[in-house]
């Protein structure tokens, strides 16, 4: 159960610690951020309120285990993170539960995410170990006018501190694909969880502490964005950013100095269905891509652009299959299960009454209980409203009937996002030239958006981001490239 047995010591009477110098502590705040259920949209549990000071003391830790964690021999970090991945699993039960409870994940995805995140803190210990392991051999006189008298070693070294932020919607999942990637690297990491979701994260942070990581090299600080966010991200203690979730980051941005950054902004990903689509395969990867986790998920589909001619059959078979979606509680396993909190679904019935007021189709009744809004297609939409370029990170899809395949290019180029698409035909020419038109970072032929396998590089363009995720991308923007030369006072050429 969360927060007892081998979490006992994470929980204090009525709030959760924060972890520090491989301690969990009280803040000497002595204040606490609540955490709001969003089906009961009643306070589940409450974390500490850190400091600025605190992060300061957290980001010295941090800084001087960092130099030892440098020194410790691949195979040994990568010893410690298959330790930690295998603690996840066996307490993925406790850990889905938080996440039940804290965002409204359905059960059995929740379980999902945990062992997802095991998988994935392995996989990146094997790659690190891969790619860590080996460096590049370079010879002088491969360039013009040079004789071969300088031997050039090249080798990845850590960056130092990474800052990792991750959204409220994997909480677990994109924490540990910024921690694994850092720690195998040689970095310490400092995790600022987002407070919804912050209690799973906590639970995560405790199975990397069990696995026996030095003092001091991963620091997990909880509290108001208002008062803590700021300093953390402008913090001179810090040497990369990795941040997946909303414009913040754009802020974010702009404000770190001179230091990596990798950052995943969301998308407005859009769905080009072409006349000699399997309807059938659409209709079932628009409900897939459209209404998991009721549609709060970067790579969700955000609007289908269909060709006119294949409209009215697409959207009944989507009717359909919409129907048969279960809408409830999480704990239930439903598909569509209460918005992550208030303001957020306040904001999709802005977008939703925006649509109504301007004509569009509505193919189901719309309806909201609290938190909870139940699925809802919106056919003929126009590019005036809203919803057919806001995010709205809930169970509303817009269709959009197009004329020609140009046209939804158009729609798709027009957005500000630009994470992810997907083309459905069976013509592999065509999905192939639409795929190099799109301004995005993945095109999906034949399926819908989707982040993974988590190996697979991961990454936005305009608004939805800066670098490439996936384990082995992370690996490589967590480290920088370190340059040793060896002069000879003669040329010198292997005879073979």
């Amino acid at each position: 159960m969360a927060g007892n047995g081998v979490f006992a010591e994470i929980f204090d009477v009525e709030v959760y610690k924060y972890y520090s110098d491989g301690e969990w502590k009280k803040s000497s705040s002595g204040k606490s951020v609540a955490i709001i259920n969003p089906t009961t949209r009643k306070t589940q549990y409450k974390v500490q309120a850190c400091t600025q000071e605190e992060v300061n003391k957290v980001m010295d830790t941090a800084k001087t285990a960092q130099k030892t964690w440098a020194k410790t021999p691949l195979w040994k970090r990568a010893e410690l993170l298959h330790k930690a991945a295998a603690i996840l699993k066996e307490h993925k039960a406790s850990i889905a539960e938080c996440l039940v409870k804290e965002i409204a994940k359905p059960a059995k995805d929740a379980v999902t995410e945990v062992v997802r995140s095991g998988d994935l803190v392995s996989y990146c210990a094997e790659e690190g170990v891969r790619i860590l392991g080996e460096g590049k051999f370079l010879v002088s006189d491969s360039f013009p006018g040079n004789e071969r008298t300088k031997y050039c070693l090249t080798s990845k070294i850590p960056l130092g501190v990474v800052l990792a932020i991750p959204p409220f919607n994997y909480p677990v999942n994109l924490a540990v694909s910024k921690i694994a990637p850092a720690l195998i690297a040689g970095n310490s990491l400092v995790l600022k969880p987002p407070t919804q979701g912050a209690v799973s994260a906590l639970h995560m942070v405790h199975c990397f502490h069990l696995a026996g990581f030095p003092k001091g090299l991963i620091s997990c600080v909880t509290g108001k964005g208002s008062e803590i966010g700021d300093f953390l991200t402008m913090h001179p203690g810090v040497n990369c950013i990795s941040f997946t979730g909303g414009d913040t980051g754009i802020a974010i941005s702009k404000k770190a100095g001179m230091i990596p950054l990798q950052m995943e902004l969301g998308g407005k990903d859009a769905c080009i269905v072409l006349e000699d689509a399997d309807l059938d395969l659409v209709a079932a990867n628009i409900i897939k891509g459209g209404f998991s986790y009721s549609g709060q998920r970067c790579t969700a589909v955000k609007v289908v652009l269909a060709m006119e001619s294949v409209a009215d059959a697409l959207v009944e078979k989507v009717k359909a299959r919409v129907a048969k979606l279960i809408v409830g509680p999480p704990e239930n396993d439903s598909d569509i299960t209460p918005v992550v909190s208030e303001s957020s679904a306040n904001f999709i019935e802005g977008l939703v009454m925006d649509a109504k007021q301007k004509g569009a189709t509505f193919c189901q009744e719309y309806k909201r209980e609290g938190n909870l809004i139940w699925p809802l297609l919106l056919d003929n939409v126009r590019p005036d409203m809203r919803i057919a370029w806001e995010e709205p990170f809930g169970p509303v899809l817009p269709v959009i009937r197009i004329n020609s395949v140009e046209e939804g290019i158009h729609h798709c180029n027009a957005s500000n996002f630009g994470l992810q698409g997907c083309v459905f035909t069976k013509d592999v020419n065509k999905a192939i030239l639409i795929s190099d038109a799109m301004e995005t970072g993945t095109v999906q032929i034949n399926s819908a958006p989707a982040r993974g396998p988590d190996h697979f590089p991961f990454q936005g363009i305009k608004d939805s981001g800066i670098g490439s995720q996936g384990i082995t991308n992370s690996i490589n923007m967590m480290t920088k490239v370190k340059t040793t030369v060896i002069n000879l006072p003669t040329p010198s050429y292997t005879m073979g």
